[in-house]
């Protein structure tokens, strides 16, 4: 889809979880099958986060030997499987994308969920051009593949896609590193403890919101041109 851009981006594709959907259910759901406080959970989760370790390790200090996927499945057996619903998603989702595509720009929706959770997603009928789960691609960021799967999937141009994501290190980097631009959502747990690390300093675009984004994108297109 042609239309305007911000230094030649065409797309702008939306990590999912903390930048789309408010987690905070999710996560409380999995302190309630852990039979921990969800004040504990939450505490540790900061902690963890903060100290820059893989947010599984979360589960392993309440259960030493946590498998998500077996727990995954448990809850799923037992009634209890992650959902997703509308009261979920962040209030200024779908504006942006509203105004985003009255703009010209395609967008997107790609991130680390199972195929479960993407059946969800399409089902908030967000006025996205395309939506693809890394269960969909078969790669989770940050790996590379993950990317550029994405990028065929949707036949887009590395250099004119903008990928937007919470986590400096899963998403931002290696977005920039597949040849893509990335843009850090000051959001969520991850996003605030990202802001603050200096390497956030490398994202093409630091957000604290999504309103405003195709206006942003359109006066970095307009400065660019001078």
């Amino acid at each position: 889809m042609a239309g305007p851009s911000s230094g030649g981006i065409r797309a702008v594709v939306f990590d999912v979880g903390e930048v789309l959907i408010d987690e905070t259910n999710e996560y409380g759901t999995w302190a309630d099958w852990l039979g921990v406080p969800r004040h504990t959970f939450s505490a540790m989760f900061g902690a963890v986060i903060a100290r820059g370790e893989d947010y599984r390790q979360v589960f392993q200090h309440f259960k030493p030997g946590f498998d998500l996927a077996e727990e995954r499945q448990k809850r799923l057996d037992a009634g209890l499987g992650e959902f997703v619903n509308a009261l979920n998603l962040y209030p200024d989702v779908r504006p942006c994308f509203d105004e985003l595509r009255a703009a010209g720009f395609v967008v997107g929706i790609a991130g680390n969920q199972t195929a479960r959770a993407g059946r969800f997603l399409r089902e908030l009928n967000l006025p996205a051009d395309f939506l693809v789960t890394s269960d969909d691609l078969g790669a989770e960021k940050p790996d590379l593949a993950f990317f550029e799967k994405l990028l065929e999937h949707a036949g887009l141009a590395p250099e004119g896609t903008l990928y937007v994501g919470d986590r400096f290190e899963n998403d931002v980097l290696p977005a920039q590193q597949a040849g893509l631009r990335g843009a850090l959502l000051r959001r969520g747990p991850w996003g605030y403890v990202n802001d603050e690390h200096p390497d956030a300093k490398q994202a093409d675009l630091r957000l604290a919101t999504l309103s405003g984004l195709a206006e942003t994108l359109r006066a970095l297109e307009e400065h660019a041109g001078e």
